[in-house]
């Protein structure tokens, strides 16, 4: 199974947004699943959801992995190398 340094090197920052996508909320946007990045906090929507927020902030700002922000789940996934942790 291949690895991924960033996954390895994960943080676990507070979510900015607890309540939901820090754009949509802001726009009046609705989202599918929600995404926390784990360089800062910010939580955005998946790319299932119109605006795509957790991958446009990925592309802003380059911080490599997110976590689902979702109940009951528990994974992470790498932007850099496509990878699921």
């Amino acid at each position: 199974m291949p690895t991924c340094q960033h996954l390895a090197l994960t943080q676990d920052p507070s979510p900015r947004t607890p309540q939901g996508c820090e754009e949509c909320l802001s726009t009046g946007m609705r989202w599918v699943h929600l995404r926390r990045c784990l360089s800062c906090g910010h939580i955005g929507c998946c790319d299932s959801s119109p605006g795509k927020h957790a991958t446009a902030h990925y592309k802003e700002t380059e911080h490599p992995t997110v976590a689902s922000f979702e109940p009951g789940e528990d994974w992470r996934w790498c932007y850099i190398d496509n990878i699921i942790g």
